[in-house]
């Protein structure tokens, strides 16, 4: 069995109101859990843990979970989505690929 990773305050409040925003939706269109985990591909145990915020789902899971209920992660507006794609990948292109521990001298 895997040890259980220890998560910040502020990731398990997000993973739980992203949670309780799919839940809202799902009701709001008045699905089951059973339609909703159909819909995403998943288990209803799955769902579950996606309402209930559980950090361990799977990030795609989730997400689609959140764009078929209609929660609003980034703007719906391709051409939004694609400038700040752009604007991203412009940023990263001036950062190394890749980083490295600096060694530090502290021998006096």
């Amino acid at each position: 069995m895997e040890a259980k990773r220890p998560r910040s305050k502020v990731t398990l409040e997000a993973a739980r109101l992203l949670g309780r925003r799919v839940a809202l939706g799902r009701r709001e269109r008045r699905w089951t859990l059973a339609d909703l985990a159909e819909r995403v591909g998943t288990s209803e145990v799955t769902m579950r843990k996606v309402e209930r915020g559980d950090p361990t789902v799977a990030l795609g899971t989730a997400f689609e979970a959140a764009a078929l209920v209609g929660v609003r992660l980034f703007s719906h507006d391709a051409s939004v989505r694609a400038r700040e794609a752009e604007l991203v990948d412009a940023r990263l292109a001036v950062l190394p690929a890749r980083t490295r521990r600096r060694a530090v001298d502290d021998d006096f």
